[in-house]
């Protein structure tokens, strides 16, 4: 049961250390605590846990025009922030950890400000069929966080030009471009600020616990851990992760995400492997390298080890069934 509920806001613009915040609140949160944590990035396009930098960013064009390229925690895929789209981020103990509760914050929020929005699917906030907000989701041991974008006045012109959504990935979605399925909050209410919606966030946030909320600020952190924390997060490992001299790449789309198979392949074995993905599972996919590893490099060695793969999770179980399905159908 939530007890106690907490509201924090990011008054400054830096990627690494508004990740770092996050990490640190996640960590930090107690058992019977929910926080709602607010924060903005300027020019910075952030990837998912398990995306490959490259493929989904013009890293070189963001860099040259002073942006930045982050990595989060959860997986998922490329976004663009600028001033005017506001994060939020939501973090629980798993007992008291409820998705449908915490958007339920966000459809009260906006709808405070006259605007009804609808959930679609598990992971995108809609009006009219448009998204203005995208979700993802992750968890370190007894801790959950539940974080977000909302599109308020966000440059669009900007967020194409450095974002690089594969065509399966947008076909897959009934439409051309990544402009023609998003959405400003400022389409239907033209005079919002990024100020007014954070008030309506914090109202909603009471009304939805029931509780009132306790405001506290960033210095009220362990200033040593988050800055800890902000050099990982801005660390070239962490950014660009580890690229591999692969021969072989498989790529398929399938109804939980992309995913990318890179291979190095020596003697008819495998010897290395990188797996990208925008799944929203990230630990998953982060499992997949180890069953590949010095595997023959055949459909029927591949697909006997993945074989192998178990979970209590059934949505892990039933994408290895997945992978397994699409591996014998691949030319090797």
């Amino acid at each position: 049961m939530i007890r106690k509920i907490t509201y924090i806001e990011s008054k400054q613009y830096d990627p690494y250390e508004n990740l770092a915040v996050e990490e640190y609140l996640l960590l930090n949160c107690r058992e019977d605590q929910c926080i709602l944590y607010l924060w903005q990035n300027q020019n910075t396009v952030v990837i998912g846990r398990n995306q490959n930098a490259w493929k989904e960013c013009l890293v070189s064009k963001l860099e040259e025009d002073g942006g930045h390229l982050a990595r989060r925690l959860s997986g998922g895929g490329a976004v663009y922030h600028d001033l005017g789209n506001l994060n939020f981020t939501f973090l629980a103990g798993k007992e008291n950890y409820n998705v449908d509760r915490q958007l339920e914050v966000i459809l009260k929020a906006v709808s405070r400000l006259g605007i009804q929005a609808e959930k679609s699917g598990r992971n995108d906030v809609l009006i009219h069929g448009k998204k203005f907000s995208g979700n993802a989701f992750y968890e370190q041991g007894a801790h959950c966080c539940h974080h977000g974008t909302l599109m308020v006045n966000v440059n669009l012109g900007e967020l194409s030009k450095y974002l690089t959504v594969s065509k399966e990935k947008l076909q897959s979605k009934g439409v051309d471009s990544v402009k023609s399925r998003v959405a400003n909050l400022t389409e239907f209410l033209p005079e919002l600020s990024i100020e007014q919606l954070k008030l309506a966030l914090k109202y909603a946030f009471d009304e939805v616990y029931g509780l009132q909320a306790e405001v506290i600020g960033i210095e009220d952190l362990e200033q040593d851990k988050v800055q800890a924390a902000k050099k990982r997060f801005s660390s070239w490992k962490w950014l660009y992760g580890r690229k591999i001299d692969f021969q072989y790449e498989l790529s398929h789309r399938f109804s939980w995400g992309q995913m990318n198979i890179q291979l190095k392949v020596a003697d008819g074995r495998i010897e290395d492997v990188a797996v990208y993905s925008d799944s929203l599972v990230p630990g998953f996919i982060e499992n997949i390298p180890k069953y590949l590893k010095k595997v023959r490099y055949n459909k029927n060695s591949i697909c006997a080890e993945l074989g192998l793969y178990w979970s209590r999770n059934q949505q892990e179980e039933e994408m290895i069934k997945d992978i397994i399905a699409w591996i014998k159908t691949v030319d090797l």
